[in-house]
């Protein structure tokens, strides 16, 4: 038997007992027991079919004769096609043996060949009762910290709202009847006359198929057994359509199948439709949009009114007619209705390039805190702390930084474009339309200007001012009066607008390669249609034409552009803003790109922090007693073992040795590990174990660790932190000591209903350290970035104060700062994804990697809404224990001018003098070298005794009858009466470079220095 055959009668099989015998339908049969059974209800259908014939008035007998004699006086041209591979001649005599009664000995029908491949069609029919409690995936939107649509979570073709059907206006419901299923109220799942006429149809008029399914069939189709062009896949669509008639009412099919069509624009369902095409719910909605809605079903590509308004427009007519036609709508309305414009709203951005580390991170804050599983599962509104350009320009500035990074260090690899582009200009060129051609009938494909036919003969030169001055305005109201003739987009850019890049959250723009240039400078397309010279970099010689790159524009706003070839870097990063008060995450980049890697590096992963836990450490001494002026020897110490197991500790410098006596403020502002490790020695507790434990209960409370390990190089970083809980104790230690919680997660609701709202929490203090400790931490943190190891942001120093910090080897490098609203982290270094830890190259440090990106996203902060202010004094509760006083930043004495405003604990009503606590005085004294043993000439050219040139600490005569100056006399740290020349005399560059094998790292280099002229920073680096 023919296959054809066979598929056509196990079809008609199927249509027999649905419109015959509804509530029997039978999934098997038996090929011996069952062949009479099968003929009869073959025989039944065709009778009934008949009926339906006659009332759609064509007579089924007259049309199967002239098919016999003439197949394509109905079928036309379409006819070889139509009924390729079946005998005509079997068919009639098929028609004749069911619909006629007759016995022909010449049948090619065999029951048990239909009955198998019928058996197998419905095999594993999805249940009718799974429709009826089905849940369709949906789209929750997620709004930014102003309330504002930031983003919308949704599953592949998910992209929904769901509304329950009395929400939709009875005219939006009866256009899509009218459009799709007229006898929607009156069939049972499925219409034979609406079967017959699009088979007939599709017979006389070849083109565009007719479908004939109802709206109960679609329902089926796009939630159930799926959309494959076969005949088992329409045998198990009816079965399940006939079924579904049977357990759900009109109205809930209807609303099935509002809620799940797709009608493009990336929308599925009425809802998000409407607000997609339209900007508007669905109950807002016009006769005249809804007609455009109701439309689409049938091609959302081919009655695109974005692409084709003629058609949409055509589609919205029949749509409007058969409204018409129903009752609908009067005869105005539809005159009204059919000349109306379009009223589209432009293409939302449903394509979002930022944020996905962000909402990936909220999606689990959803789980935890609201108890949803997913977001996707159904419609929700999702409001969140994160400011949306502010996240936008902290990646930019992340994916800049490391790819700056490998550029400068050799490292960067051209491994080929994002796509190439040259089959689909190939098929755009060949579809190029005829009034896009130029005047040579050559197709401007490359942007080439529409020259006129032929230029108008030269009219004599005005000779005095008034026609000089006529002339010109005749001239310019001609050229206002002239009709614009749109230049046609070259075939590149076309292809360029349909690209979708792999890397869909980098923020450098594309581009498309015209001419490789063979080696030398490149061309390539833009956007916008302009072309650029490009400087290709590592891809010099390997790049094709119509490769899509990224690159960089030195001049974004110039008519001919340069542009520099960005490559993805194999460095990672990451980058956190918090909100210091709140705990608000307001930006985070978890990786150079998601796509690359969806391993959030904020909150997944725990990296060596290097010196940015220093800070850690002096809190606890400053907590203890000491002072910011406290000397310290910057030497050689070795610390016991802890309980007597295990080996001593003698850490390193950077560059392994001491710079002899410093105050404690330098010694953190030049990241000194020996002057760290001298606090555990007598600055926190009286022997070393004791200091150290008190700085892993200070961490443990900040809620840095969960656990502590207790080792000495634990001070200077050692053990690994995750960069949120970093970002928490900078923003504890910017108010005074009280941290806050980060969290992404405003509230949840779904239906208009609440189901999580965030209460607002107060940070929890830190009781380990008061106010007056973490408030001098904060000042020393100030030095940091004015004239230490951050000090490239020593032009925003009056609002920002921080720490640098660079691991092991060079392998993590890290800047963590603060702001009085927000707290800044940034991490660069490589993934350790095999086992090996890969170091970013001697000199790499967080003053040199990090800080830049930083310095960019605190600008990046300021322009987006978080207010640019001077670090804030100290609180009323720390004031009352301080007292300022005027100090030379290097001896720690007090002087009458100059120096820098220190703040000092007061203890028992005086000022706490500790300068001398871990420095004896005659031990400071007798490591003054005597002018008279060499011609050292001035006093700030002395050498000390630990063999470094610290520039001269020049001694004070002690008086303890000096008191503090007025406030007005004194030099404010904060910028506001800064004496810079007196600053700038003051501190000198840290002799010397320092590097330890545990935490630090930052290097200051003698002013004498050996330094690339490519160093992508320069000397001093301008954001």
């Amino acid at each position: 038997m023919n296959i054809i055959l066979i598929k056509l009668f196990a079809t008609a099989l199927t249509l027999s007992q649905v419109t015959t015998r509804p509530d029997a339908v039978k999934t098997q049969f038996d090929p011996v027991a069952d062949k009479a059974q099968v003929v009869q209800i073959l025989r039944d259908g065709c009778a009934h079919m008949r009926k339906a014939f006659d009332i759609e008035d064509i007579n089924l007998d007259e049309l199967i004769s002239t098919a016999m004699e003439d197949p394509s006086a109905v079928a036309g041209a379409s006819a070889p096609k139509i009924l390729h591979g079946l005998d005509i001649g079997e068919l009639n005599v098929s028609y004749r043996q069911f619909c006629k009664g007759e016995t022909p000995k010449d049948s090619p029908f065999d029951a048990a060949e239909v009955i198998a491949f019928y058996n197998k069609a419905v095999a594993d029919l999805p249940s009718a009762e799974a429709l009826k409690e089905r849940k369709l995936p949906g789209a929750s939107l997620i709004l930014d910290g102003s309330g504002k649509r930031y983003a919308e979570a949704f599953e592949a073709n998910g992209r929904r709202l769901s509304v329950p059907i009395a929400e939709v206006p009875a005219m939006v419901q009866k256009a899509f009847v009218a459009a799709e299923d007229k006898r929607f109220e009156t069939h049972r799942g499925i219409d034979e006359r609406g079967v017959i006429r699009a088979f007939i149809g599709n017979l006389a008029s070849p083109g565009r198929p007719a479908g004939g399914s109802t709206i109960t069939q679609q329902v089926v189709k796009n939630l159930s057994v799926g959309d494959d062009v076969t005949y088992e896949r329409k045998i198990r669509e009816m079965i399940v359509a006939s079924r579904l008639e049977h357990i759900l009412g009109k109205p809930q099919i209807l609303e099935l199948y509002l809620n799940g069509i797709y009608l493009g624009r990336g929308a599925y369902g009425i809802e998000m439709a409407a607000r997609s095409y339209f900007g508007k719910s669905v109950g807002q909605l016009t006769v005249t949009e809804a007609a455009l809605l109701a439309g689409m079903p049938k091609g959302p590509n081919f009655y695109s009114p974005d692409k084709y308004p003629d058609r949409a427009r055509e589609r919205r007519a029949y749509v409007l007619a058969r409204m018409k036609e129903e009752g609908v709508i009067t005869e105005a309305q539809l005159g009204e209705a059919a000349n109306a414009p379009l009223g589209l709203k432009p293409i939302d951005a449903v394509r979002r390039d930022s944020g996905f580390y962000f909402v990936d991170h909220l999606a689990r804050e959803v789980r935890t805190f609201a108890g949803v599983d997913s977001l996707t599962a159904a419609s929700h509104v999702v409001r969140s702390t994160i400011n949306a350009g502010l996240q936008t320009a902290t990646e930019t500035a992340l994916q800049e930084g490391l790819s700056t990074y490998e550029r400068a260090t050799g490292r960067a690899r051209y491994e080929g474009p994002e796509l190439n582009l040259a089959e689909a200009v190939r098929k755009l060129e060949a579809a190029i339309p005829a009034a896009e051609a130029s005047p040579l009938g050559v197709p401007l494909l490359t942007g080439d200007p529409v020259k006129p036919a032929a230029a108008p003969a030269p009219k004599p030169a005005p000779k005095t001012k008034a026609e000089r001055k006529a002339a010109a305005a005749a001239e310019k109201a001609a050229e206002q009066a002239a009709p614009k003739v749109e230049r046609p987009k070259p075939a590149w850019q076309r292809a360029l607008e349909t690209a979708r890049p792999v890397l869909y959250d980098v923020h450098w723009p594309l581009a498309v390669v015209l001419d490789t240039g063979r080696g030398g400078t490149a061309k390539v397309g833009l956007a916008d249609g302009r072309t650029a010279s490009l400087e290709p970099g590592p891809a010099r010689g390997k790049l094709q034409p119509y490769d899509v790159v990224r690159v960089k524009l030195r001049d974004p706003n110039a008519k001919a552009p340069r542009a520099d070839l960005r490559v993805r870097p194999s460095v990672q990063g990451a980058a956190l803003v918090l909100e210091n008060r709140t705990g608000r995450i307001l930006a985070m980049a978890g990786g150079f790109s998601y796509p690359v890697s969806q391993l959030n590096r904020v909150t997944q992963t725990v990296r060596q922090p290097g010196s940015t836990l220093k800070p850690l450490t002096y809190l606890a001494a400053l907590n203890a007693g000491l002072q910011p002026n406290t000397l310290v020897l910057d030497s050689a110490i070795t610390l016991p073992p802890i309980g007597g197991v295990g080996d001593s500790w003698s850490p390193k410098n950077y560059e392994g040795t001491g710079a002899g006596a410093t105050t404690l403020r330098r010694g953190l502002e030049f990241s000194k590990n020996l002057v760290t490790a001298r606090l555990l020695q007598g600055g926190i507790a009286d022997k070393a174990p004791a200091s150290l434990q008190k700085v892993c209960d200070l961490a443990l409370e900040a809620q840095i660790y969960a656990e502590c390990e207790r080792y000495y190089p634990f001070v200077l970083g050692a053990q690994p932190v995750r960069m949120v809980d970093l970002a928490a104790f900078y923003a504890a230690v910017a108010n005074e000591g009280a941290r806050p919680a980060p969290y992404a997660l405003e509230s949840v609701e779904r239906d208009g209903k609440t189901l999580y709202t965030r209460e607002a929490r107060a940070p929890t203090r830190i009781g380990s350290a008061d106010r007056v400790a973490f408030y001098q931490l904060k000042t020393m943190l100030q030095g940091v970035t004015n004239h230490g190891t951050a000090a490239a942001l020593a032009r925003f120093s009056s609002s920002i104060a921080g720490k640098t910090g660079t691991s092991e080897n060079e392998n993590d490098a890290w800047f963590a700062g603060f702001t009085n609203e927000i707290t800044i982290v940034v991490w660069v270094g490589y993934d350790n994804a095999d086992g090996t830890r890969r170091t970013l190259g001697r000199g790499q440090t967080g003053g040199h990697l990090a800080v830049p990106i930083a310095g960019t996203i605190l600008q990046a902060a300021w322009a987006n809404g978080v207010p640019r202010t001077s670090l804030a004094p100290p609180s009323p509760e720390a004031r009352q224990d301080l007292l300022e006083a005027s100090i030379d930043p290097r001896s720690g004495q007090r002087v009458d001018g100059g120096g820098v405003l220190e703040h000092f604990r007061i203890k028992d009503g005086r000022m706490a003098d500790t300068q001398y606590k871990l420095l004896p005085r005659e031990t400071r004294t007798a490591m003054r070298p005597d002018p008279e043993d060499g011609d050292l000439g001035a006093e700030d050219d002395a050498p000390d005794l630990a063999g470094g040139l610290f520039g001269g600490l020049r001694g004070q005569p002690d008086d303890d009858r000096r008191r503090a100056q007025p406030e007005s006399d004194l030099l404010d740290p904060y910028g506001e009466r800064r004496n810079r020349r007196a600053q700038s005399e003051t501190y000198q560059p840290w002799p010397g470079t320092q590097r330890s094998p545990f935490g630090d790292e930052e290097e200051i280099r003698p002013r004498q220095r050996r330094r690339d002229p490519d160093y992508l920073f320069g000397d001093e680096p301008r954001f």
